[in-house]
């Protein structure tokens, strides 16, 4: 067999000569040194890697966007590009959200049948909420004063919109939320539309979904051996839903040409204009967040902040184009285990809740500051108390809105506990989409940084992996195996030559 045909049928070959019974001249020893260099000869890194390729996919949507937006396309009415890319994108975070609730429940499930080998449970999960309560708490501080530096909303230019009428936060809605309605954690939901046709939609409530995780988890913990049949068809299905995950964030170069494609096309960057000193304000305090708050905690702790930036940004990457923590869920994650060292049984646990109730971005800058604008914009002159609050509902908030998500569910939440006039919420949903990009990528980096701080402080993160060199995809098992491997770079290299192939 000649070093083509190792190739071909997966077999790497090293400087020997073997004898060949494939290719003329038939039984003549061939040497398959000149073969490894065949077989390795490959793309280079940076053209193959998944950081690369979705910056690469964020210039392209860039100009896809720009070009629909400047040929006509609107949001009313777009034109053909406008569609391709709306509809590209939609159908991505739709097949992300698909996994989430296979993924949620198996995870779950494995991780606190994980439970009898792991003496400190109750302490994980305190540290965690602890941790939650920590982080949002600096940055909702970070917000206050950036509101009161700014003063976005004074001087706008501005007229009132009309009175807000959507969705609104309360906290009943976080107890109501805790009660499944079904097994799946479903609702559905239909309009009717003027001429009389029903529209049905389904949406999924994920801190049902855990609630639920977490029953069948407690009581398959409970029953013992008579549930093993049970957990191991668990075990096996979380392996499959990994690698059905991991094709999904292979097409994530693509979903991002379609997302950020249709956020200009449809929002443009001109419309930051009457509210530039309140999208300056979000900005300032999520990059105060992301690269200030977040590295000196990591450094505090003894790590280092730039295996955390390369561990997470794959996840950050997802979540700015995507505007979704619950659909870069999966990849979030992987990438809290595999890059960043966090125990499975841990991560699991820790990342599904933090993607329903640590929100950072969401859920403390962004109301802090929101809050400040509608108060000076109508005029009104916030006290010490009023400012306590603000702090009180954004450590505690995230957590009630959790059955309704959603940053402009959170603001209404705040406005409504200080009294504010919800017609406020109106002036800011047009830059929304905007914003709510750099919110979600804050979002998402927290709730792998908190998993990763508590493990390290109850000295169960491995430390191996964390510092292991970033090789392959975040979802590829083989490479990532490959670089905690004692063999290093060169397991790695080999796990990426058989994901090639």
């Amino acid at each position: 067999m000649c070093g083509h045909h190792a190739v071909i049928l997966g077999v790497t070959l090293r400087n020997t000569s073997i004898v060949c019974y494939l290719c003329p001249p038939y039984g003549v020893p061939v040497s398959t040194s000149t073969s490894t260099q065949s077989a390795e000869r490959r793309l280079p890194t940076w053209a193959t890697s998944f950081g690369p390729q979705i910056i690469a996919a964020l210039v392209v949507g860039l100009a896809l966007g720009l070009l629909a937006k400047y040929t006509g396309s609107t949001k009313a009415s777009p034109n053909g590009l406008g569609s391709t890319l709306a509809t590209i994108g939609s159908s991505y975070v739709s097949l992300l959200q698909t996994a989430v609730v296979p993924l949620i429940f198996t995870a779950v499930v494995s991780s606190i049948a994980n439970l009898r080998q792991v003496s400190n449970a109750a302490k994980l999960a305190w540290n965690t909420l602890l941790w939650f309560a920590i982080t949002a708490f600096i940055a909702v501080m970070i917000g206050i004063g950036l509101g009161v530096f700014f003063q976005p909303g004074a001087n706008t230019g501005i007229t009132q919109e009309a009175k807000y009428a959507g969705k609104t936060g309360d906290w009943w809605a976080f107890l109501t939320g805790l009660f499944p309605k079904n097994f799946l954690g479903l609702s559905a939901s239909s309009t009717v539309a003027d001429g009389g046709a029903v529209t049905t939609s389904v949406s999924f409530n994920v801190l049902q979904i855990l609630v639920i995780a977490i029953a069948v988890g407690v009581a398959a913990l409970k029953i013992g051996t008579n549930a093993e049949p049970f957990l191991t068809i668990n075990r096996s299905a979380l392996e499959i839903i990994q690698k059905v995950l991991w094709w999904i964030i292979r097409l994530a170069p693509l979903g991002t040409v379609g997302l950020i494609g249709n956020a200009v096309a449809v929002y443009g960057w001109d419309t930051i204009g009457a509210l530039g000193k309140f999208t300056v304000a979000i900005y300032a305090g999520l990059v105060l967040v992301l690269f200030v708050v977040y590295p000196i905690l990591v450094k505090t702790h003894g790590l280092s902040i730039k295996q955390y930036f390369s561990g997470v940004w794959p996840a950050v990457q997802l979540a700015f184009v995507s505007r979704s923590s619950i659909g870069t869920l999966p990849l979030t994650q992987r990438v809290t285990e595999r890059n960043l060292g966090v125990p499975s049984g841990y991560a699991s646990f820790a990342v599904p809740l933090g993607a329903t109730t640590k929100m950072d971005g969401c859920a403390a800058i962004y109301p802090a500051v929101a809050a400040i604008f509608v108060a000076q914009f109508f005029g009104i002159n916030l006290d010490f108390s009023q400012y306590l609050l603000i702090v009180l509902v954004s450590v505690l908030g995230s957590a009630a809105t959790a059955g309704t998500t959603g940053a402009v569910v959170m603001l209404t939440l705040t406005l409504s506990t200080l009294g504010l006039p919800l017609a406020g919420v109106g002036l800011l949903l047009a830059i929304d989409p905007i914003l709510d990009m750099g919110r979600t990528a804050v979002n998402v980096a927290g709730q792998a940084l908190v998993p990763t701080i508590v493990s390290r402080r109850q000295g169960i993160l491995d430390l191996g992996l964390y510092n292991a060199p970033r090789h392959g995809d975040p979802f590829n098992d083989e490479s990532r195996e490959g670089s905690a491997s004692a063999d290093g770079a060169e397991n790695a290299h080999d796990g990426e030559l058989a994901a090639a192939r």
